[in-house]
């Protein structure tokens, strides 16, 4: 087994998202995976295992099995870029499939991802509150334009958009509360945004269930808030997620979304290796 640390979504060749890259030629245990992932302490720890017309690949945080991971997945396809070259790649999750592409671009490898499908509901204003007390907020601190809502890209997580950047800035919460919150309704992460124009959002993304306080880049929450925009009639259909500076890890998400409702949304980022790969 190989295992490589590749920051994901990084920003002029700083910051990013870290997350460990395993290449198996057979995928250990779950148990054995978990600990894995333990010991590299990441976020999130990425195990593939070349199957068919594509690889295998299974997500861990400290903690628990992720079903999607949008920073490890761009990490992942770095990994393949610098072992098999550039081109596409196709990705077998737990439930469905995913493509994803990677260029060379310098020393660094840019890497793109087409999300699962996503969906958004509606959440009751008791359970909205439950969650904003976790942070010390209310209802009066969300953006009146930006209605909070369950959204869906391959795992479970809730749009918040506050009217000020120095409230996003100022972020803090009730791990352990948070964390009891989000497991009654199965939910992987917040994703707190402010937004500074149409093109550009900026995100803080609270992740206790993976035993994680703050993720730097969360490709897969991206993607569940271009759905999101999408059903709210967002007129820029590619914008950009500034990240990870309030924590001193610096990281820039592109997105992108097509018209039709539902269909998967690309996110690209910047990859830089952290250190050399082990065995």
């Amino acid at each position: 087994m190989t295992i490589n640390r590749v920051s994901a979504f990084s920003y002029n060749n700083q910051g990013g998202n870290p997350a460990g890259v395993a290449l198996c030629p057979k995928l250990p245990s779950k148990e054995s995976m978990l600990s894995i992932a333990k010991e590299l302490g990441y976020s999130e720890t990425a195990f593939l295992e070349k199957k068919d017309d594509g690889w295998r690949i299974r997500y861990f945080s400290p903690e628990v099995e992720i079903p999607f991971c949008g920073h490890a997945t761009i990490a992942s396809t770095a990994v393949l870029g610098e072992h098999f070259g550039e081109g596409n790649y196709t990705l077998h999750l737990n439930d469905g499939s995913l493509s994803v592409n990677v260029t060379k671009s310098d020393d660094n490898y840019i890497a793109s991802l087409q999300s699962p499908k996503t969906h958004c509901e509606t959440i009751s204003s008791h359970y909205v509150k439950e969650v904003l007390d976790t942070f010390e907020l209310t209802t009066d601190d969300i953006n009146v334009n930006f209605p909070t809502r369950f959204a869906y890209a391959g795992a479970k997580h809730i749009i918040i958009v506050l009217d000020s950047k120095e409230k996003l800035q100022s972020m803090r919460y009730d791990f352990e509360k948070l964390q009891k919150v989000l497991a009654r309704q199965e939910v992987t992460t917040v994703n707190l945004l402010w937004q500074e124009s149409d093109k550009i959002f900026h995100s803080r993304n609270p992740f206790p269930m993976g035993g994680i306080y703050e993720d730097a880049a969360t490709g897969a929450a991206a993607a569940a808030f271009a759905g999101y925009l999408r059903e709210l009639g967002h007129k820029e259909s590619s914008f950009e997620i500034l990240q990870g500076f309030d924590m001193g890890s610096p990281s820039q998400l592109f997105v992108e979304f097509t018209p039709t409702l539902g269909e998967g949304i690309k996110v690209s980022g910047q990859t830089r290796y952290i250190k050399e790969s082990t065995e």
